[in-house]
């Protein structure tokens, strides 16, 4: 009797496991692009680890996850790249990382809205993520003002607006 119980089981459960494999989506590689708006100054940082799951099937039991090493800041100008990981804004020696993490995820339209928490030098605060699906990509958007975090450029907060684009390719 468990043998048969079993035999009808089986291809169930391993079409179950098959089905959320597939509809479940990992994070292989990030592109992340930022502007300081007020100074016109364009970059990228790099040294992206995730831990992210995303489950297109049910998008709230998604998990964004992750971080890039704060060194690895690039302005395309190595003494301004110099003076942005001293002691004086990101303190890269003593914050090496910055951290994202999700604390709730939703479909809206066709936009994947993820909101949770950015840490930047030990300071924690609550962002929205806008994404796009491309095909294999993800495509996110978000702002920022960097004085929020300890990181004062301008005196005025409007001043020190950061816009950010994340690239993410999905696993297959």
């Amino acid at each position: 009797m468990r043998i048969v119980l079993f035999l009808l089981v089986f291809p169930l459960l391993s079409t179950m496991v098959f089905a959320q494999h597939k509809t479940s989506k990992e994070i292989s590689s990030a592109e992340i692009r930022f502007e300081f708006v007020s100074k016109k100054v364009k970059g990228t940082i790099e040294g992206f680890e995730s831990q992210s799951i995303i489950d297109w099937e049910n998008p709230e039991k998604s998990v964004f996850e992750g971080s890039v090493q704060s060194e690895t800041l690039d302005t395309n100008n190595g003494l301004r790249n110099w003076s942005l990981r001293s002691g004086k804004y990101f303190d890269t020696d003593d914050y090496p990382k910055i951290y994202f993490k999700s604390s709730n995820v939703r479909l809206v339209e066709d936009k994947l809205l993820v909101e949770g928490n950015l840490t930047i030098k030990s300071i924690s605060k609550k962002m929205t993520i806008s994404f796009q699906r491309k095909g294999q990509q993800l495509i996110g958007t978000t702002s920022l003002y960097s004085l929020d975090y300890g990181i004062k450029i301008k005196k005025n907060r409007a001043d020190n607006l950061v816009n950010i684009k994340m690239i993410f390719t999905l696993s297959d």
